[in-house]
């Protein structure tokens, strides 16, 4: 029986290409200033809400770090079950029953990612909205997906569900570019999900990062997606 298998020689070129078109879409996303005006208000808007002491539990500052990175952990981890127990016989209800919880985790996940966000420079910001807009996609792909499952249409409701899968990969990439790349220090963390990421850490005279606002240096980042 003849096998075949997957040349390095080949793939590399194909994973570079993806790589280099990946980066380039980023940095328009980071120079593009149509989406600024928008951004201004809403930080303000964010900023201003009277939140007092729920602010720095959004914001993580009990934990001495960003809280978003682990609420995404519940709706992500979720879909991504429902994901597999949709290819496994006889897991229907477990598949429905994850992608409701997946569903209910983003809002707890959401304002702490909004929490973060209001607090970002420009060009982090820019890609946190891009962020924010496909969280909200996948979000929208899980609504349909589960009143599909709901409504006695399972096919349809695995089809929505793994588009949701395909969204919420790409709001990781993105939500990992805002934690990873755009951070100037390495201990500075941002995670991904349903809410648009968390403000970079800034240096002191001890060369250990903070967080704005804190006292207390920043932790090493959160496993995120």
């Amino acid at each position: 029986m003849n096998t075949k298998t997957l040349d390095p020689a080949k793939v590399a070129p194909v994973l570079k290409a993806a790589s280099g078109w990946w980066l380039t879409t980023l940095g328009r996303i980071e120079r593009t200033t149509v989406a600024d005006p928008a951004i201004r208000v809403l930080q303000r808007g964010i900023r201003s809400l009277p939140l007092g002491e729920v602010r720095d539990l959004l914001k993580g500052r009990p934990l001495g770090h960003p809280l978003h990175p682990v609420l995404v952990q519940v709706p992500i981890g979720c879909w991504l079950s429902a994901a597999v127990l949709d290819v496994v016989p006889g897991e229907r209800r477990g598949a429905t029953t994850l992608t409701a919880v997946g569903l209910a985790g983003v809002a707890p996940a959401a304002f702490a990612g909004w929490a973060d966000w209001a607090d970002q420079p420009p060009e982090q910001a820019r890609v946190g909205l891009a962020h924010a807009a496909s969280n909200a996609v996948a979000v929208g792909c899980y609504a349909v997906s589960l009143a599909a499952r709901l409504g006695g249409r399972p096919v349809k409701g695995r089809m929505w569900g793994w588009a949701g899968l395909a969204a919420v990969a790409v709001t990781g990439a993105l939500g990992g570019h805002i934690a990873h790349r755009q951070n100037p220090s390495p201990g500075a963390v941002s995670g991904p999900s349903a809410g648009p990421g968390s403000a970079p850490a800034r240096p002191t005279a001890a060369g250990t990062p903070r967080r704005p606002g804190t006292g207390s240096p920043s932790t090493p980042p959160c496993p995120a997606t």
